[in-house]
């Protein structure tokens, strides 16, 4: 199991709401997972996995940068870490950020509650549901049909969650003001674009799969939004970010946070 959190832009949502269709029910994969299942439900099997090479255990493995805020916003070393930065945005579209601001005993308290939620009977699960017209909720992401094909995956999806919101906000800004130095923009543009834009929150578990090899956990994809922070709850890896042509795996540090550069950044 991997659960991470991942914030993104509302524009998925706001297409639900224009179209005025709500999520269809789809079956609880945790629940799925307790079955002990020796194969996946049709459903969740997809046809056209992407054929593409994976490293495998045996190479050495490329990882994605590693940012220090700390030595971007602060240390003698900053136009290299800018330059680093730089590099990131451009060649990886993700990085790893470290002293990054953010209270790691409240990290582990979101951390500890996420677990939690998940934890829970299905029954009080449910009391948090998605419901027609929105995606906010527990369930499943853009659900419209039986013959759909899913990922295997359950989220709870959220507008917000007051502390942990307001200092991923902050890291957010900071991050967006060195890109705008990067790029020789106004840092004051930059804020000006994205200071009071939407943030959500939400939460995904991955349940041990049967047949990992013929479905996908989330489907490969790339966000709307400016920026995606995403936490891992736990150690078990399962992100993969491609670069030339590759999955490379990414193995998240220890009180590290992994920033994805959104389609609108881009």
């Amino acid at each position: 199991m991997k659960t991470k959190v991942e914030r993104k832009s509302s524009m998925e949502e706001a297409k639900l709401r224009k179209l005025g269709r709500g999520p269809s029910k789809a079956p609880n994969v945790q629940e799925l997972a307790k079955q002990q299942l020796a194969t996946i439900p049709p459903q969740y099997i997809q046809d056209n996995l992407e054929k593409t090479s994976y490293y495998n255990s045996s190479m050495l493995l490329p990882q994605i940068p590693v940012i220090d805020m700390e030595q971007l916003l602060h240390g003698h070393d900053h136009d290299s870490e800018l330059d680093r930065l730089h590099f990131a945005c451009k060649e990886w579209g993700f990085f790893q950020v470290v002293n990054r601001g953010v209270s790691i005993s409240l990290m582990e308290k979101v951390k500890s509650e996420i677990q939690a939620f998940f934890d829970l009977p299905l029954e009080e699960k449910k009391k948090f549901e998605q419901q027609e017209g929105s995606i906010e909720g527990f369930g499943h992401d853009f659900v419209f049909s039986e013959e759909q094909k899913l990922d295997w995956i359950d989220l709870f999806y959220m507008d917000t969650l007051e502390a942990h919101s307001q200092e991923f906000k902050n890291l957010a800004i900071s991050i967006l003001n060195q890109m705008a130095k990067a790029l020789k923009m106004d840092e004051k543009e930059m804020r000006d674009l994205y200071t009071d834009g939407m943030q959500l929150l939400r939460m995904n578990y991955y349940p041990p799969c049967p047949e990992p090899d013929r479905t996908y956990g989330l489907n490969p994809h790339s966000n709307t939004d400016a920026l995606t922070i995403l936490m891992h709850l736990n150690e078990t890896e399962g992100l993969q970010v491609r670069k030339d042509n590759t999955w490379v795996p990414v193995k998240s540090l220890p009180n590290a946070l992994i920033v994805n550069i959104g389609d609108m950044m881009e």
